[in-house]
């Protein structure tokens, strides 16, 4: 199975919190249908990105990332790559990679936590995300890759007074996944 089947199948399970999800689900499986190599970032039109969001659920605490070009605190997450073989496999090795957290990490069950569309510079239009949470082990030390400026990890109260609406948006819905 490709990449792009892989996709297809996962946003056809994904339910949804909310109307707005679901419709959003809709707009990601039409841009999957129009475009065969909507997995990858030279896909003009927009791509569709994995990432996951680093949690600590007996600490009560995410990890967030410093983003090194757009200066914002976000989840882990980027492009697929050729070597991908899955939207989570994807979302899971940028975890690892961002967080520096080499071994103990587990996506969520369920699947995707939400999904997020937001505007890119150009050439691209489009980042389609797919954002899933990663339950990170006890004492787990996170460690800055060369993509972030700092790594940092926040009490959940306080992840919204750094990061924008949709890593707060992330983290609720994770929340709720959890029972948290």
């Amino acid at each position: 199975m490709s990449l792009h089947e892989d996709a297809v199948l996962v946003l056809k399970a994904y339910e949804g919190r909310d109307e707005q999800q679901r419709a959003l689900r809709e707009v990601y499986l039409e841009h999957l249908a129009e475009h065969p190599d909507a997995m990858y970032k030279p896909c003009g039109a927009g791509h569709v990105t994995g990432s996951a969001l680093v949690i600590d659920p007996e600490g009560g605490r995410v990890l967030l990332t410093l983003h090194k070009k757009l200066g914002l605190w976000l989840q882990m997450g980027g492009h697929c790559e050729p070597g991908d073989a899955t939207l989570a496999g994807a979302a899971m090795r940028e975890a690892v990679e961002e967080s520096g957290i080499a071994s103990g990490l587990t996506l969520l069950e369920g699947g995707p936590v939400r999904l997020d569309r937001h505007p890119i510079p150009a050439p691209c239009n489009w980042h389609l995300d797919v954002q899933y949470a990663a339950l990170a082990p006890a004492g787990a030390v996170a460690e800055i890759s060369e993509e972030s400026l700092d790594l940092r990890w926040f009490a959940y109260e306080e992840v919204a007074a750094v990061a924008d609406t949709s890593v707060v948006e992330l983290l609720e819905a994770t929340r709720a996944r959890l029972g948290a």
